[in-house]
């Protein structure tokens, strides 16, 4: 699989907010117009559900049938720009070093899991969750999670042209690295998920990073 990356690379150690994002977890923080932000796959393997909000609009957020509209491919990487619900520019893929994410296939959901996995799974914790639990800090519901991203889960389409979710390409220490074009809300359910390849059957931690503007 190709790999993409920016020029130059910068250092973790020059990011201005870093955040550790363990095992199963939600997470959300602000990315300021002109910020880059560094999601980190520390282990590998780990899928990681995201979903961004104009910071002072959330009714405006992403929409992934736009962007992949707009695109004309079916996922992410160097150079995609992720687009709102009001066709604005939200963040602008800027470095890529898995070369595969998927903004089709959705977030795990304990209705979901089990409908496909069995009615034994359905107390099991998923992504719908922590982005309910993550939301509700900001004033939002249930009715607010919208189609997400999931940075480095392998959804490959199939000659049917049905999504099938396999294991997983990255790497550990991968990233994608986006720069916010307007003042976005990031909000991340690190995929809980054990019943499917997607995590490698083991959900770890992810690390973010969020860089000032460059010059």
């Amino acid at each position: 699989m190709t790999k993409f990356f920016a020029s130059p690379v910068r250092d973790a150690s020059s990011a201005l907010r870093d955040y550790f994002v363990p095992a199963n977890a939600p997470f959300s923080c602000l990315v300021k117009a002109g910020e880059s932000v560094r999601i980190v796959d520390l282990e590998g393997q780990q899928a990681v559900d995201t979903l961004f909000y104009k910071a002072d609009d959330f009714a405006e957020r992403y929409s992934s049938q736009d962007t992949l509209r707009v695109q004309g491919s079916a996922y992410v990487s160097t150079g995609t720009k992720l687009i709102s619900t009001e066709g604005n520019v939200m963040l602008t893929v800027t470095a890529d070093t898995c070369g595969r994410h998927d903004t089709s296939a959705g977030a795990c959901s304990c209705e979901a899991n089990t409908v496909r996995f069995g009615h034994q799974v359905k107390y099991l914790h998923a992504c719908r969750e922590n982005f309910v639990i993550e939301v509700s800090k900001h004033g939002m519901t249930k009715r607010d999670i919208v189609p997400n991203i999931n940075f480095f889960m392998n959804v490959p389409v199939e000659p049917t042209g049905e999504l099938a979710i396999v294991d997983g390409i990255s790497g550990p220490g991968d990233y994608v690295e986006l720069r916010a074009e307007m003042d976005v809300l990031l909000v991340i359910s690190n995929c809980p998920q054990i019943n499917n390849p997607c995590n490698g059957f083991n959900p770890t931690p992810i690390q973010v990073l969020v860089f000032g503007a460059e010059d």
